[in-house]
């Protein structure tokens, strides 16, 4: 059952939002080469505890870090701990923030120094796929826009969107309804009301959509082998139309100018 928010609770899904945001740029600083994803785990859970707040991974089923951290060719769920950066590689960094029990999530995925150009197109492609997705977060559009605008982009491009992986509502919890496909039938599926709060995340391989489980039964990799890339926001759905609570692109807007 999808359970729309008012106003209110949309303002505090998008306090969590800005913490979130604040982190996600501060891991953007230090992941560097030489650099350990455990390294980055430390430094975000430091940051959201310092801002009253809470990491929404840490013990959530029994995942024991507080960020999510998935080099290469793993696409989610990746575990921090000892992997250390190196030049060429990509790195997606998936964060939950609980502010005051409200739940926001984002994700991003970066390049470490400089990247072949395959792994450019991916990062490219995967990142427009969100924002082409978010722009039809409005009153009276179906989920199956939301889902077709991701597919549709992702494939021109010559890529393949993850298929068994979804994006999901959030709010009081982390997981909530709906599921949200990156593929689909546009015009299809339910349809968009205002205070609906959607955690939008197309998952993109830069060769088959088909996944394989780690052995510790958390990190999820491209079957075979290939890049992956990953990004996220929490969006609400408002009568003015979409609304961005995790502003990640912001903080990459005033880095660049």
């Amino acid at each position: 059952m999808i359970v729309p928010k008012s106003p209110e609770e949309i303002d505090r899904i998008a306090a969590a939002g800005r913490i979130l945001a604040r982190c996600l740029s501060l891991l953007r600083g230090r992941a560097d080469a030489g650099a350990t994803t455990g390294e980055l785990d430390r430094a975000a859970e430091r940051f959201i505890r310092s801002h009253g707040a809470e990491p929404a991974f840490k013990g959530y089923r029994g995942f024991p870090g507080s960020i999510c951290a998935s080099p290469n060719s793993m696409i989610v769920h990746g575990i921090p701990g000892r992997y250390r950066l190196g030049r060429g590689d990509i790195l997606s960094l998936d964060v939950g923030v609980v502010l005051d029990g409200w739940v926001a999530d984002a994700a991003v995925t970066l390049a470490i120094g400089g990247v072949t150009p395959v792994a450019g197109r991916l990062l490219a492609s995967t990142r427009l796929a969100l924002f082409d997705a978010i722009e039809c977060c409005r009153p009276g559009k179906r989920l199956g826009d939301v889902s077709n605008a991701v597919q549709r982009r992702v494939e021109a491009d010559g890529l393949a969107v993850v298929r068994a992986l979804v994006g999901h509502g959030v709010g009081r919890e982390m997981h909530e309804d709906p599921q949200i496909p990156n593929y689909g039938e546009p015009g299809t599926g339910v349809e968009l009301e205002a205070g609906m709060v959607l955690a939008i995340e197309p998952m993109v391989t830069a060769g088959a959509h088909g996944i394989r489980v780690g052995s510790d039964n958390w990190a999820v990799y491209s079957q075979d082998g290939s890049l992956a890339a990953h990004f996220e926001h929490t969006v609400a759905v408002t009568p003015e139309g979409p609304r961005i609570l995790t502003p990640w692109h912001l903080q990459e807007e005033r880095r660049a100018a």
